[in-house]
């Protein structure tokens, strides 16, 4: 199975033993890399922290446990847009609880998925430094606050709108 992955994915493990090549001998190179891998594959699959634990020489063990224990590691596909939820103390007490069941409803999946056309995956996080505007989310980088339940279905229609017009072709404007 691993050597039919790396033949549909050529190109990307190129790219990664490119990486590998030029920070193997770094200290703390093994989170670098993943990191790295990650932008090029989109998460790390086991067969990828195979390939890396194969060609840095390490037990499997090794990177398997650095990717299970940062958050910032994912070994399941993400959407394109990662919606975080702040359950930090403000936030839950200012409804972010609401916020989540909200979000779940209108995109039909839970908290840790993402949806079929990928496009967006919800994840749970502890506070993300907003309090004075709870309760808050993020969608990649942008931040969101003071949200009532009512406010999530249009915020998340902004971004499906914007992914279809990306999709045909037409100018989007940021």
């Amino acid at each position: 199975m691993e050597i039919e992955i790396k033949k549909n994915n050529k190109e990307k493990y190129m790219q990664l033993d490119r990486v590998i090549e030029r920070y193997k001998q770094q200290e703390g190179m093994l989170i670098r890399i993943l990191q790295k891998a990650q932008e090029i594959f989109g998460h790390l699959p086991i067969e990828v922290q195979s390939y890396v634990s194969d060609r840095l020489d390490i037990p499997i063990s090794t990177v398997n446990g650095v990717v299970s224990f940062y958050s910032l590691f994912s070994e399941e596909p993400q959407g394109k847009y990662t919606i975080n939820v702040c359950m930090g103390t403000a936030c839950y007490v200012k409804g972010s609880q609401e916020i989540l069941k909200t979000i779940e409803e209108e995109l039909h999946i839970r908290e840790g998925e993402t949806t079929l056309d990928k496009l967006f995956t919800i994840k749970v996080t502890r506070c993300i430094g907003a309090c004075g505007l709870a309760p808050v989310i993020t969608i990649n980088e942008k931040v969101y606050g003071r949200l009532s339940p009512s406010d999530i279905p249009g915020i998340l229609h902004t971004y499906i709108k914007t992914n279809k017009k990306a999709a045909i072709g037409e100018e989007v404007k940021a």
